[in-house]
């Protein structure tokens, strides 16, 4: 960046080679220093001007910062029996009120905190609304107020919220109880209106009885469907749904979803077994590896039982399936079908064919049957509803050949509990 300094040292380098002109040289040099120094002086000033700069933005940003943590209105009291939405106490920023049912604000609805530091407007308050300013109770009631309701006491002959219906006369004991009431009587124009608490309709002629709907009975096959799920219990004024062992009722009080016996240990299944969870109920299960002639089953899982290596000369062992694998459905009454329930395939298959098949006779084949999904998967269907409760056990054989020839065969056992519900 120095133009002049290179041109100086330019021309050195062209006389000192012929040896000539030395006190030139030696006055460009002092030229070069005294350029360099004047740069250094500059360089050093600039240094000294942006240190200056970096203090007062320093300082300015440190006043701002005490400035802005000070500048805050003091904290508001809350509201008695309401609430205040809002927690900036900052120059700018609003403070709301609300107060809680059955009363009612007397103030401001909301305060600013000020450029002064102050709070705009007056520390609101929450007053009991006065519920029988209006005189709700009709017919000489007196009117007792209450936190968000009044409750009237009614002159003699009178009943009701607000004493507007005219009291019944007095029923035999033999038509009162739970699914009996009075009804409810108001007198217009001199014309006696009678009506029933929800649940309840007049009995025949006599306007005076209300008797319990039978909500049960009423819309047992309505248009929008059963009431209930499973069974429905007709009380004073409506009903409830209920549900058979092992199910709760669900939250909207309809429909029954099962208890898992298992997962809550609400079961009697002894260390050396299984739960298995149904619908409705469990079943404990202990698999045991089966005994064939000529091969020895070892358990290698809680649901899987491999044969032990064959001796090299005994081909009745080497014909014994290779593994029994168990599994355990749960299904409900009257499952839909035709349906696939299982699927057996071969991870890493040897030889050219896999075959399929089911074993057992005329009331396995009844409900179930075997086919192939692709190459290597065999499906276990369904083929017909079952009505429950029932357990329905099928074997399916899952054998891999070489040009015909058995290299191994593989049984899938499945034990289907069919529940006495739908549900």
């Amino acid at each position: 960046n120095c133009p002049e300094s290179n041109k100086l040292l330019f021309h050195f380098h062209i006389f000192s080679k012929d040896g000539v002109f030395l006190q030139e040289i030696q006055g460009s040099l002092k030229q070069v220093q005294k350029l360099l120094s004047s740069h250094e002086a500059s360089y050093m000033q600039s240094l000294r001007n942006l240190k200056k700069k970096i203090n007062l933005l320093l300082s300015s940003a440190a006043r701002q910062n005490t400035k802005a943590i000070n500048s805050t209105c003091p904290k508001l009291e809350s509201l008695i029996n309401g609430r205040k939405l809002g927690k900036s106490h900052s120059i700018g920023h609003e403070v709301h009120f609300l107060c809680d049912p059955g009363y009612e604000l007397v103030g401001s609805e909301s305060r600013v905190c000020q450029e002064s530091l102050t709070w705009s407007g007056q520390q609101p308050t929450c007053r009991d609304i006065n519920e029988c300013a209006s005189s709700p109770c009709l017919n000489g009631g007196t009117c007792v107020d209450e936190v968000n309701q009044f409750s009237c006491v009614c002159a003699k002959g009178w009943a009701g919220v607000t004493c507007q219906t005219a009291a019944a006369s007095t029923l035999p004991a033999a038509t009162t109880g739970p699914y009996v009431r009075p009804s409810r009587c108001t007198i217009v124009q001199g014309t006696t209106h009678c009506t029933c608490e929800p649940g309840y309709t007049i009995s025949g002629r006599d306007s005076y009885t209300c008797t319990d709907i039978d909500e049960c009975e009423l819309f047992h096959n309505g248009q929008a469907g059963r009431l209930c799920l499973h069974a429905c219990v007709n009380t004073p004024g409506g009903y409830r749904c209920s549900c058979p062992a092992g199910y709760n009722v669900t939250r909207d009080g309809r429909s029954c979803k099962d208890i898992d016996e298992c997962a809550t240990r609400q079961n009697n299944c002894t260390k050396d077994q299984m739960c298995i969870n149904t619908y409705g109920g469990f079943q404990c299960v202990r698999v045991d590896c089966p005994k064939i002639p000529n091969a020895t089953y070892v358990k290698t899982s809680p649901m899987r039982c491999e044969r032990n290596p064959c001796p090299v000369d005994n081909k009745a062992c080497s014909q014994a399936p290779n593994s029994f694998s168990y599994h355990y459905l749960a299904v409900v009454s009257n499952l839909s079908a035709p349906r696939v329930m299982f699927r057996v395939s071969a991870l890493r298959p040897i030889g050219d064919t896999l075959r399929f098949s089911l074993l057992g006779g005329r009331p396995v084949r009844r409900h179930f049957t075997v086919q192939r999904s692709d190459r290597l998967t065999g499906e276990l269907m369904l083929a017909s509803p079952v009505q429950g409760p029932a357990t329905l056990e099928a074997e399916v054989e899952m054998s891999e050949l070489e040009r015909r020839v058995q290299l191994g065969k593989y049984i899938t056992k499945v034990t289907m509990f069919v529940s006495q519900y739908e549900f």
